[in-house]
């Protein structure tokens, strides 16, 4: 992102930027529970156009009608905010039982620049960022499935990509209603064969894991209206604390870690006066940069410390100043998934030696589930070899993950029981 733009996100956000020794900080505010204000989902632009997916299959190329969507939602804090999403129209014909549904997709993590956002790496597939990363759109194997089923599609953006703003990296509520908000629109969008009755059916891995779990949570009270089948919920990372503690260290996570701690400081303010004086130039610097890069990490791990004690005043890892801070500690805690049972059955998906989004973690976000009513199956894969770096297990298991999620939504539109196996979790 060039100096400018980051400027911008400054003056617009507050967001955390190095101001010579300091940090561009508000006074504390503390942060008001929820209360949301409008119903999202409306559709403000939708730009249309034919795009063609283009990863090889057995039949090819599968053509879908692409059209751009602006559409309103909520922030953490229930302020109404505006979202960028993609909707993805088949020319394949919908050959499963009723009509066509709606598959309401959350993307994995790529970046927190707007250049990196869903919707533009739809279109790009693979982008590089000098001097060493390729960003690879994993997401596309997943939409080209569903496409070639006949499936429909609508992929959200996520908050602020794309408007004013700072992209809310792993935010329990913003994500949540983004997705859901998604497929209000779509199921809005004039001459989509869609309707307000139309099945839908929550899907995402990674951060898109965390998306989908979180809009399962919310859906009841957030977008009831939602005939919600089913819900995928693959890798999913539990809560952002939990992700920086078993990142801490490994290469290439630095990034990541700094968009959590920027999305942190935009949405509470409280925040920013604590990590003002507990991370040091290194750590400032880090996040600054972060703001405007795309996934990967490569780049940053040439000239970056990959171990967060190197980022703060005290020679403290991140994950002890959160804990030995109330008003870090509140903002993270929020983001934190297991507080509510989904109302639709849901499969969990998780590789028991994920070395980012963990098993245990995903095991007792499901055992909560089931103590809360929910129809939940959870797959434990073993299959997977436990590694870690830039290609580790967690990026892996998208591509296994993908083998039973298709049967599992189909038989949850037809109607079939789901199965749970919550008496005898793996």
């Amino acid at each position: 992102m060039k100096s400018g733009k980051r400027a911008w996100i400054a003056a617009l956000t507050g967001t955390l930027v190095v101001v010579g020794a300091g940090v561009v900080a508000t006074p504390t505010v503390r942060a008001q529970p929820p209360q949301l204000q409008v119903a999202g989902g409306d559709i403000l632009h939708a730009e249309g156009s034919a795009m063609a997916i283009t990863i090889p299959g057995p039949a090819g190329p599968i053509p879908a009608r692409s059209t751009r969507l602006v559409y309103t939602s909520n922030d953490t804090h229930g302020a109404p905010n505006t979202v960028v999403g993609t909707y993805l129209e088949p020319t394949q014909p919908w050959t499963g039982p009723g009509p066509r549904p709606l598959v309401a997709y959350a993307g994995g993590a790529q970046g927190q620049s707007a250049e990196c956002s869903q919707s533009a790496m739809l279109a790009q597939v693979i982008r590089y960022q000098p001097p060493a990363d390729v960003v690879f759109e994993y997401d596309i194997i997943a939409i080209y499935q569903l496409l070639a089923s006949g499936m429909a599609v609508v992929m959200t953006d996520y908050h602020d990509f794309g408007v004013p703003g700072v992209h809310d990296f792993l935010n329990r509520r913003t994500q949540a209603y983004a997705v859901l908000d998604s497929a209000r629109a779509a199921l809005r969008l004039p001459g989509s064969g869609l309707g307000p009755d139309s099945p839908v059916i929550i899907y995402g891995y990674s951060q898109g894991g965390m998306a989908s779990a979180a809009a399962s949570e919310l859906q009841a009270e957030y977008a009831p209206e939602l005939d919600v089948r089913g819900v995928y919920v693959g890798g999913p990372v539990a809560g952002p604390q939990d992700f920086i503690a078993r990142s801490d260290g490994n290469p290439g996570v630095a990034p990541a870690i700094a968009w959590v701690l920027n999305g942190i400081a935009a949405d509470y303010p409280e925040t920013r006066l604590v990590l003002d004086a507990e991370l040091n130039d290194t750590g400032k610097a880090i996040l600054y940069s972060s703001a405007g890069t795309c996934g990967g990490g490569l780049s940053e791990t040439l000239v970056q410390p990959q171990d967060t004690s190197r980022w703060t005043t005290r020679g403290l890892p991140l994950t002890a100043v959160i804990d030995g801070s109330p008003e870090l500690k509140w903002a993270f805690d929020e983001q934190r998934l297991g507080r509510s049972a989904p109302a639709a059955p849901v499969r969990v998906y998780s590789a028991r030696y994920d070395e980012k989004a963990t098993y245990p973690a995903a095991r007792d976000l499901a055992a909560r589930w089931c103590g809360g009513g929910a129809a939940v199956q959870l797959d434990a894969d073993s299959t997977l070899p436990a590694m870690s770096g830039f290609l580790g297990t967690h990026d892996l298991a998208f591509f296994p993950s993908l083998t039973s999620s298709q049967p599992w939504m189909v038989d949850r539109l037809a109607g079939v029981p789901a199965p749970v196996n919550c008496a005898a979790l793996p």
